[in-house]
């Protein structure tokens, strides 16, 4: 996660849903890093010197510092390399595209429908799915 950050600034200032979009087209859809991951590595990064966060058009920019492109300069990852996705993960980018689409329908049903009853409903069509995955698991 760091070195991809950090070679995606080198590039251009980028911002946090910025960076998790570029990790993801990069890797055809194969790796896409949630917010409770980039931020706390732009943290990481700030923290350590590697990386200044600004505000910028009404958004936390980070950009490299000197010693972020120094650090680039001297590590300099193999960019193919490191967003290359594993044979057979990018067969399962319709599955993780699914997948994130159920979290979003999760979060608008609890947020919107805050009763006993649709919790209860939710909390069951989740688990009657995760019972179905271990079903495929134990067929394979």
């Amino acid at each position: 996660m760091r070195a991809a950050v950090l070679v995606l600034l080198a590039e251009e200032p980028r911002h946090g849903y910025d960076l998790i979009r570029a990790i993801e087209e990069r890797t055809d859809g194969a790796w896409a890093p949630s917010p409770g991951s980039i931020y706390p590595t732009l943290q990481s990064l700030q923290d350590e010197g590697l990386v200044q966060v600004e505000e910028v058009d009404g958004r936390r920019t980070a950009s490299l510092t000197d010693e972020g492109r120094a650090w680039i300069e001297d590590n300099a990852p193999d960019q193919e390399r490191l967003f290359a996705v594993e044979r057979g993960r990018a067969a399962h980018r319709e599955v993780m595209v699914e997948l994130r689409a159920l979290s979003e329908a999760v979060t608008h049903v609890i947020r919107s429908v805050d009763t006993p009853e649709a919790t209860a409903r939710a909390t069951e069509i989740l688990a009657s799915a995760r019972k179905d995955l271990y079903r495929v698991l134990a067929e394979d």
